[in-house]
This record gives structure tokens, C-alpha cells and sequence, in this order.
């Protein structure tokens, strides 16, 4: 491809649909009672009961600290507990209380629900083709020698492991 792009540029385009979906997504999530990062620690406990703090921070995608503004915040609605790791006192071992089981299960549905909405008008082959240009197109700005991998609503920016059955498809584009 040589001179200048035909159209608005990918970057822009991308930027601007993932602003849109992200914004819709969000507005999804609060009107179910919760937050995206809610959600992803909710979904990553679900997945990974009784993780650690830092493994929880490491699915998750963010750092420590920012992990533990948002679990204070968990913690105070009664969506999850901490408690010492009797094997070793620094760790923090992480559970979903029996709240936190009702709020995976209603943000999951606002998950699942949006996930239909931005599959709206697309088969398979389509929703295929785009996880497969989406991967392409991370490859290309991760650099040379690495291989783009459309993220999981778990793990932004890595590939998370399968969900477990009632977790499937809770995130948008998964």
C-alpha cells in the first residue's frame, strides 16, 4: 500500500467504535448495578475461585493498587472478602460472597444481553472474520513477532483461559 489511505483511517475508525461499544457497555453494566471493573473481577473469581491478589490482579489486567481501590469498594457492598492465606500471611485470598454470586449473575445477563445487541445482523463467518482482522491488527501494533490475540472481557490485553459454562459469552465481542 503505498501513498495516502483511502478513507478515514483505521486507527481513528477503531478508536472511535471502541469508544462507542466501551461508552454502551459501560451504560450496560451500571443499569444492571455494576461497573466494568466490577465485572471483570466478579467474571475473574468465577473463573478462579479463591485467586490471590495478585493473581486476580494479573487476569484482570491492572495493577495492584488499582485492584485494591476497586476490592475496598467490593469489599464495603459485600460482594467479595478478604482474608489471610494461612499458608503465608502477605497473601490476600480473594471470595465471592453469596452477594457477589447475585451480582455476577445479573451483570452477567447485561453481559449477555449486549453481547447479542453487537452481534445484531452478523453470522458467524462475519463475527469470525472480525476476531480474526481484529488479531491481525493487534499483531500489527504489538510489533514484529508477535501475534495479535483479541482479548477476552477478562483479560484486557492477554488471552484469558476458557470460561467456565455459566460465564460464557459475558462480555463484549467474546
Amino acid at each position: 500500500m503505498s501513498g495516502r489511505p483511502s478513507g478515514t483511517p483505521l486507527g481513528i475508525v477503531l478508536t472511535t467504535v471502541g469508544r462507542d461499544v466501551s461508552r454502551a457497555f459501560d451504560d450496560a453494566l451500571s443499569a444492571a448495578g455494576g461497573s466494568l471493573p466490577t465485572w471483570l473481577v466478579l467474571l475473574a473469581l468465577k473463573r478462579h475461585p479463591r485467586a490471590n491478589q495478585r493473581e486476580l490482579a494479573e487476569q484482570v489486567g491492572i495493577q495492584g493498587a488499582t485492584l485494591t481501590h476497586h476490592l475496598n469498594a467490593m469489599e464495603a457492598e459485600g460482594l467479595v472478602t478478604r482474608r489471610r492465606d494461612p499458608a503465608n500471611r502477605r497473601v490476600h485470598i480473594i471470595e465471592l460472597t453469596a452477594s457477589g454470586e447475585d451480582a455476577f449473575q445479573r451483570l452477567r445477563e447485561a453481559a449477555v444481553t449486549f453481547d447479542r445487541r453487537l452481534r445484531a445482523g452478523l453470522d458467524e463467518a462475519e463475527i469470525n472474520g472480525l476476531r480474526q482482522v481484529l488479531a491481525k491488527l493487534q499483531g500489527n501494533v504489538r510489533g514484529p513477532g508477535t501475534s495479535g490475540v483479541v482479548p477476552s472481557a477478562c483479560s484486557p490485553g492477554a488471552a484469558a483461559p476458557p470460561p467456565p459454562p455459566e460465564a460464557d459469552d459475558a462480555g463484549p465481542g467474546t
